[in-house]
């Protein structure tokens, strides 16, 4: 079985290559041309777009053709599962879904993760583990459903400039956190695979606290999975990784950079973290 996922999922190069894991481009739209965001390391992306303001690059999914010429070249060898970004923040799963229609073999499985980057990774880890394993595929969408259902993404942000510019909330809103800097709480609802503000704070400590909190409330003592992520942000996800490692029960804890494709819209101030319960990850080590 070949797994097939997006930059979105904010996995480590060399992660993907230890696993055989297959990469779909998600591109970022300089001026000056594109660039595919797997070929920019995030200090140069962060370098680029702090050197434009106030206006920012643009983003842009593959099309279903790029999946379609995927698909042909591992399908005729093996059976796909592929598996993406939020539908409800993205249209990637659109295309990567009309890219399996043209695949004849009709060995294409499209998983809509409901979710990004390290919840999305949580669900491409375990499929490509569970498939060296010789898992069946009804038995790796079965983990992958509770792997879903049971994983938070949430994070904060130094300013919400980035998304404003980007047209991804109200210019009112952009205003008032500007004026009153404020740091929203956000997370990726498990329900519909969208952002949703779970609270707001005017420090990054406060924003910090809240994610602690609620991180806190939803797992209470289970053993956790969890990583930290941040787009040009170490202090802050230092400090993230500390407060969630005296307040959680954390069996792995790991720091990672954000694909530069998720920083368009957030700016290098983003940090937050993905957690999942370690009892859905460890019979896959």
């Amino acid at each position: 079985m070949k797994i097939v996922t997006d930059c979105a999922a904010d996995m480590p190069a060399e992660e993907r290559a230890e696993l055989g894991i297959i990469e779909a481009p998600l591109y970022i739209q300089f001026p000056e041309g594109e660039v595919n965001s797997a070929d920019i390391t995030p200090d140069e992306f962060y370098d680029r777009l702090e050197a434009m303001r106030p206006e920012i690059p643009s983003t842009a999914q593959p099309s279903s053709g790029i999946f379609a010429d995927i698909y042909h070249k591992i399908a005729g060898a093996a059976q796909v599962l592929s598996i993406h970004v939020s539908s409800g923040l993205s249209g990637t799963i659109n295309s990567a879904r009309m890219g399996a229609e043209q695949i004849k073999e009709k060995v294409v499985s499209v998983v809509d993760s409901m979710t990004l980057s390290g919840g999305e990774r949580f669900q491409v880890l375990a499929a490509a583990k569970a498939a060296k394993k010789g898992w069946s595929i009804e038995s790796i969408l079965e983990r992958l459903g509770k792997i879903r259902e049971n994983t938070e993404v949430i994070y904060t942000l130094e300013t919400l400039e980035y998304l404003a510019r980007g047209g991804r909330i109200g210019r009112a809103q952009a205003l008032l956190g500007s004026v009153l800097k404020i740091k929203p709480v956000i997370h990726v609802d498990r329900i519909d695979g969208k952002y949703s503000t779970i609270g707001k704070t005017r420090t990054i400590p406060g924003a910090l606290e809240i994610i602690t909190d609620h991180l806190h409330q939803t797992y209470a003592e289970k053993e956790l999975w969890v990583s930290v992520l941040h787009g040009r942000f170490g202090d802050g996800a230092k400090s993230l990784a500390e407060s969630l490692g005296k307040r959680l029960n954390v069996k792995k804890l790991e720091i990672l950079r954000i694909s530069p494709v998720l920083g368009v819209h957030t700016g290098p101030g983003i940090v937050g973290a993905a957690v999942v319960p370690m009892e859905l990850m460890e019979d896959l080590a």
